[in-house]
C-alpha cells in the first residue's frame, strides 16, 4: 500500500497545486526514483498519496505527457516516457559529434553497401541523369547501443569513385568525404514529416510496428553540387527538434 507523502504539496501556497504535483514527479523521474518505461502509480494512488483531487491529478498528468515527460497506454497506464535527444536545425550538424556532445558513444552499423543505376525518379532527386550510378547505403545509428535512426544514402559515384563498406563502418560519413575526396558539406537542405514506422524498420530500431516517427530528406551539397541524399527515420520516441525563428 502507498504511504501518503507528508509536507510534499503547500495548499496555501499561490502555486497551483497541479502545478506542484508536476513539479515532484518531474523530480523523481530526473532523479531516477521513476526509471524509464517504469509505470507510474495509477489516478486514484497518486489522490491518495498526496491527498489531491482527482481533477488535480489527471491535469498534473495531461501536462505532463504534453511536455513528453510521461505517455499513456490505453488500459495499461501511465508510463515514464524515454529521454529524447534535441537537435538544433540552425546549423548543420553530425550524429556522430551530437551525441558525443550528450555523453553518449555513437555507433554505425551497415546494413548494405551497394551501387545502383539509378532511375528516372532519383535522378530528378539527385540532380543527376538517368542510369547514372551511385553508392546505395542503409545504415543503422545508435547511441550507447541503442538504435535511433535507420537511414538509407544516396551517393554520386563519379564524386567519390572508390567509395567501401569498410569506409563508412570505420568512420563518420563526412570524415570520409573530407579525408579522402577532400570535399566538404557546405549547406543542407532537411524535408521532415511525420510518418509511422514500417515492419522492416520497426525490426532494426527495436520498436514497434507503426509507432510514430519522423522522416527526414537531407540533400546536402558540397556548394552548388547535390553530394548526398539521405532518407532517415528517426524515432518520434527519441527525437525532438528545435528551430529559433527570428
Amino acid at each position: 500500500m502507498l504511504e501518503v507523502e507528508d509536507n510534499i504539496l503547500d495548499k496555501t501556497s499561490k502555486v497551483p497545486l497541479y502545478l506542484q504535483l508536476m513539479e515532484e514527479l518531474i523530480k523523481k523521474i530526473d532523479a531516477g526514483e521513476y526509471q524509464e518505461h517504469e509505470r507510474l502509480p495509477s489516478e486514484r494512488e497518486l489522490c491518495e498519496l498526496y491527498d489531491l483531487s482527482r481533477i488535480t491529478v489527471r491535469q498534473a498528468l495531461m501536462e505532463l505527457e504534453k511536455e513528453g515527460y510521461i505517455y499513456r497506454l490505453h488500459g495499461k497506464g501511465t508510463f515514464v516516457a524515454p529521454k529524447s535527444y534535441n537537435q538544433d536545425l540552425l546549423k548543420l550538424y553530425s550524429f556522430t559529434e551530437e551525441m558525443k556532445a550528450l555523453g553518449k558513444v555513437p555507433a554505425t552499423k551497415v546494413h548494405s553497401f551497394n551501387e545502383i543505376v539509378i532511375d528516372e525518379w532519383l535522378a530528378n532527386k539527385m540532380d543527376l541523369k538517368p542510369s547514372e550510378e551511385v553508392f546505395k547505403v542503409v545504415r543503422l545509428r545508435l547511441a550507447d547501443d541503442e538504435p535511433l535512426i535507420y537511414e538509407t544514402s544516396y551517393l554520386p559515384k563519379k564524386i567519390f569513385p572508390g567509395l567501401t563498406a569498410d569506409d563508412l563502418v570505420k568512420r563518420p560519413m563526412y570524415d570520409v568525404f573530407r579525408e579522402d575526396y577532400q570535399i566538404r558539406v557546405t549547406r543542407a537542405v532537411e524535408r521532415f514529416s511525420a510518418t509511422l514506422i514500417r515492419s522492416k524498420e520497426a525490426e532494426q530500431l527495436k520498436t514497434e510496428e507503426n509507432s510514430p516517427a519522423m522522416l527526414i530528406k537531407r540533400y546536402a551539397y558540397n556548394n552548388e553540387t547535390l553530394i548526398e541524399y539521405t532518407v532517415s527515420v528517426a524515432r518520434g520516441d527519441k527525437f525532438d527538434y528545435t528551430v529559433e525563428l527570428l
